[in-house]
């Protein structure tokens, strides 16, 4: 990232004022647009994991992961979870296979290699499947519009806040430039985002509250920043800074949606119990 913060909060703004647009767009479009989104997405995440472990001197399976990711979130769009563990159960049969192959023509890094390969398809597959999830349930329109605009609240507020404030590190060794001042900024952006967009949904659909909106932003704004000091984690390791450099001042498709994968599982959830 930039060293100028004015730089780099402008670049951040401007990926908001693309990624925020994208989403609601594809949102209302209906189901299958927004699974066309949600793939396309997906898909390109898949790529960029695949390439930090290449560069880490790995070699997972980049055809089981890409169509590893296909089978589970078209499977999700037309069946819900209805046949998921044959799915599950098929990927870890092709994983294998192709990595016994791998093995048996030199490759030095198999059993790491298999492992990678199941753990990156369905970390990314079945957790980012939940999105397709929450937009089949009902009111799903208004509940895809809350759980993950309150994503981007939080990150905004974590930013801003601790630009301003941070200086106490929350876990240095994994994500250095993570502050407790960012962390705590983020929720209460994220909390007060939300239940503005409750208290607004509340006026098409009585049934949706400006409650269901502060526990959504509150649940949501805690807990998914462990899905970003996860990727850090990742990219730590092989001391890469970004996945890709796709969006100015984010890096990669993955380093924006690393919170949203946790975000959308979570949300799943927390739908199931507030309807």
């Amino acid at each position: 990232m930039p060293n100028n913060p004015d730089i780099s909060l402008r670049r951040r703004l401007i990926v908001l004022d693309i990624i925020i647009p994208l989403t609601l767009l594809f949102t209302l479009l209906g189901r299958w647009y927004f699974f066309a989104f949600v793939f396309i997405v997906l898909l390109i995440s898949g790529w960029e994991l695949w390439r930090l472990f290449r560069i880490g001197g790995f070699a997972p399976s980049l055809g089981v992961i890409l169509l590893g990711i296909l089978a589970l979130s078209l499977s999700r769009q037309l069946w819900g979870f209805q046949s998921s563990d044959l799915i599950v159960a098929g990927i870890l049969i092709a994983a294998m296979a192709v990595h016994l192959i791998q093995q048996q023509r030199g490759a030095q890094t198999s059993a790491v290699d298999f492992m990678v390969t199941v753990g990156a398809t369905l970390y990314l597959g079945w957790l980012g499947s939940y999105a397709l999830s929450m937009r089949s349930t009902p009111l799903g329109l208004y509940w895809v519009l809350m759980v993950f605009p309150a994503v981007s609240l939080a990150d905004a507020g974590g930013y801003i806040f601790g630009r301003l404030f941070g200086k106490q590190k929350i876990a240095d060794k994994v994500s250095p430039n993570k502050t407790w001042a960012g962390y705590f900024g983020g929720i209460l952006l994220g909390v007060l985002g939300t239940w503005g967009i409750g208290a607004l949904f509340h006026v098409i659909v009585p049934s949706i509250t400006a409650l269901h909106g502060l526990i959504i932003g509150l649940v949501i704004s805690v807990l998914t920043p462990l899905g970003d000091f996860g990727e850090s984690m990742l990219k730590r390791q092989f001391n890469v800074k970004d996945t890709s450099n796709i969006l100015p001042g984010h890096g990669g498709i993955l380093d924006r949606i690393d919170s949203s994968l946790w975000a959308a599982a979570i949300g799943y959830a927390l739908i199931l119990l507030l309807q």
